[in-house]
């Protein structure tokens, strides 16, 4: 199994006998769920239910270690403390004390690491907490296989106040529980759900020519349709009107050729997306 080690991952400690309830009240998913050998995907909202971080939340028993990107890691200490209020629970940035690395294949993970499978897609692999760099794959690697299965990576593809997690695909890969009763941001997470608001998803895509930088605008037919968010080696992640990706659509940015590649996990409304 090739295992990457990404540096641009940290991990936020939350201890404490109310950890469970505490992060249930505010972030989007069940943490409940999460247990040894069993991780929850999840995002913290603002109350307008705009994206903040995301994360794997992983337990090894005794605490809950939230896998996120580094540099959110110190912010969403000070973020969570905020609603600390009478809960008995402690935060702590522990980054200096994890190496943390993503798996995939078909071996496990090395001994002695605290790990799960990636909560998202079972070909996603593994997440995994270790104090020993392991694994002969680079963070480039991993990038380039998780974009190929159309999975967004934080800041890179979402936009901090802006981005609404339905475009980000967090209702099809497990990142939102409808059951779990109240969090905050989940009144206009439900709605867009339910009154079918959504507009925009961020689709992979191929790109033929240059890789156009983030935030390159889409254009079809001379008119822009959406913007580039991350890409590498041939692959990429766009962020695109739902009218723009009829099967077979030839769409440029920056000089490149861009065409949508609808994945088998996503959902699109059918009488929004043109048939090829």
């Amino acid at each position: 199994m090739p295992i990457a080690v990404l540096p641009g991952r940290g991990v936020v400690e939350v201890a404490g006998e109310d950890r469970v309830p505490f992060l249930q009240g505010l972030v989007s998913n069940d943490v409940a769920k999460a247990a040894p050998g069993q991780a929850v995907w999840a995002a913290l909202l603002t109350p307008q239910g705009k994206w903040l971080a995301d994360f794997f939340i992983l337990s090894d028993g005794d605490r809950l270690l939230l896998d996120v990107e580094r540099d959110q890691a110190g912010p969403l200490v000070q973020r969570l403390t905020r609603f600390r209020l009478r809960n008995r629970v402690a935060l702590r940035d522990v980054s200096a004390d994890f190496v943390v690395m993503a798996g995939w294949g078909s071996s496990l993970p090395p001994p002695r690491s605290i790990a799960a499978p990636d909560p998202r897609l079972p070909e996603a692999g593994w997440r995994i907490l270790g104090h020993t760099p392991v694994g002969e794959a680079d963070e480039a690697a991993w990038d380039i296989h998780r974009l190929s299965l159309g999975l967004t990576d934080g800041s890179r593809d979402l936009e901090p106040e802006k981005s609404v997690l339905l475009e980000g695909g967090f209702d099809e890969l497990g990142g939102v529980s409808w059951t779990k009763g109240c969090y905050m941001g989940q009144e206009l997470t439900a709605r867009t759900k339910y009154r079918g608001l959504l507009k925009r998803r961020i689709v992979p895509v191929t790109v033929e020519g240059g890789l156009p930088p983030p935030g390159t605008p889409v254009l079809r037919d001379g008119q822009e349709v959406g913007e580039m968010r991350s890409a590498r080696a041939g692959h990429g992640l766009a962020m695109l009107r739902l009218d723009a990706l009829a099967e077979g659509a030839k769409l440029s940015a920056g000089g490149a050729v861009v065409t949508p590649r609808v994945p088998g996990w996503m959902k699109l409304p059918a009488e929004k997306v043109p048939a090829g």
